[in-house]
Formats: C-alpha cells, sequence, structure tokens
C-alpha cells in the first residue's frame, strides 16, 4: 500500500475503543467544499455528561446534566468558532486562544506557544487544534498537537501540520492512540483520510464505527467554495 492511500474515517477508527477527541479537516473528493469535523468520546460519568449546542456560527459544549458536573474547566468549551474567513477548531479552551491572536494579526502557531497539555496527570491529554483558512474558491488549513514530552509531564512538546487543500483528501488528529491507564498519546502525524462529497456521509461513517459505549457527540461542517453556502451536522447521543 502507498503511504499515500487515504482510508475511510471508518477503517481507521472501527476497531479503537478510545481515540479520544478527534478533529478532521479536508476537501471534498468533487474539489467543491472543505470539511470539518469533530467528536467527542468518553469514559468517565464526568466526561460523558456533554452536548454539542451550535450558538451562530459556533458550537460550544455543554452539560446535559449540570447536576452531575465534577469538574467544568476541561469539559466545557468552544470546540469551534469563526473569525471572518478562518474556522477553529480544538479540543479545549485554546480554542478561545487562537482566536484572540487571529482576532489580533497574530497566527495559529504563534496563539499555541502560550499553551500546553492539559493538566490532568497521569494522562496529560494533549492540545489538539486545527484552523481552516477560506481564500478565493479554495482554503489552506493548519493542524497541531501540543503534548508531554515525557510520563512525568516535565515539558511540552508543539507540532505543527500546514496543509493545501486536495480533492478527497483530509487528515485526521487525535487525543490518544488507544484506550489505556494511563491513556497513550496521539503519535506521528496526522492520519491521511478519504473525504467524501457529502456532510450527511461524511457524519455516518464517524458515528457508525465510533465505539458505542464511549462515543458522545459529533459535529460536521461542510462549507461550499462557490457559494459560502455552510451545511452542518450534529449528533448528541444525550438527548
Amino acid at each position: 500500500m502507498s503511504i499515500y492511500t487515504s482510508k475511510t474515517m471508518g477503517e481507521i477508527i472501527k476497531d479503537n475503543a478510545y481515540a479520544g477527541r478527534g478533529i478532521v479537516v479536508g476537501k471534498t473528493a468533487d474539489g467543491s467544499k472543505a470539511a470539518i469535523a469533530y467528536f467527542i468520546m468518553g469514559r468517565s460519568e464526568n466526561s460523558r455528561n456533554r452536548v454539542f449546542k451550535e450558538e451562530g456560527d459556533d458550537v460550544v459544549i455543554y452539560p446535559f446534566d449540570e447536576s452531575k458536573v465534577e469538574d467544568p474547566s476541561l469539559i466545557i468549551y468552544s470546540p469551534i468558532r469563526v473569525f471572518e474567513n478562518k474556522v477553529i477548531v480544538t479540543n479545549g479552551d485554546q480554542t478561545d486562544t487562537i482566536y484572540d491572536y487571529v482576532k489580533e494579526g497574530q497566527g495559529f502557531r504563534c496563539a499555541l506557544k502560550t499553551r500546553e497539555f492539559e493538566p490532568d496527570a497521569p494522562n496529560f491529554t494533549p492540545r489538539i487544534s486545527a484552523m481552516l483558512t477560506l481564500g478565493e474558491g479554495d482554503f489552506t488549513y493548519e493542524m497541531s498537537i501540543l503534548k508531554s514530552i515525557d510520563e512525568a509531564g516535565s515539558g511540552c512538546a508543539r507540532y505543527t501540520w500546514d496543509y493545501p487543500a486536495v480533492n478527497g483528501l483530509g487528515h485526521f488528529i487525535h487525543t490518544y492512540e488507544h484506550d489505556g491507564n494511563p491513556l497513550p498519546t496521539f503519535q506521528g502525524e496526522p492520519r491521511r483520510v478519504a473525504v467524501p462529497d457529502t456532510a450527511e456521509e461524511f457524519l455516518s461513517d464517524i458515528w457508525a464505527n465510533l465505539n458505542e459505549q464511549n462515543k458522545i457527540s459529533i459535529y460536521v461542517r461542510y462549507i461550499d467554495l462557490k457559494t459560502g453556502e455552510v451545511t452542518n451536522k450534529l449528533i448528541n447521543k444525550n438527548k
């Protein structure tokens, strides 16, 4: 198999009981749309007690049952925010950091130099982020992971990738390689994935193949590169 072969999201995640939180950004096979997907999984009651809600162009995570909230600091945040021609997607409150830096005329990398992995020893959950920048009929995107350099959390290693938009190609980054105690951090570059032409197909492929016990919510956004029309799809396991 060529190193340039792209698997579907379903093929990549179907046997992974716990990928954690995941971001996908790419371009549809027909070249007409930018595609974004974000999902969350959870093992604890606190982690599973969440729902996605749309607020204008943004998405916010809220507790499903407020009476069960133990520690809101790492579970309540805006995973998706929009500023002008940029769509920011992250697994934590670094969404706001990136938004503020971009608004001030600074960049994605500069914003993330001010942040580190989550302080949840012994997992030291990495912060994963992406930003899609729309141009004239096309786009580029950046992705990043901030993770502990060792099992003691003694320092933060920062990795960033820049991508052109290529028909049918996306990149997928997630927080954990698989289930475990402690949870093993994602390793290597973002995975190459195939991006289908419709938001419905993309959402269905991801949601159907996420672990049934641990999946919580998913959000998919497709942006038409000619018209700017946006299609959003959302599923919350908690209803």
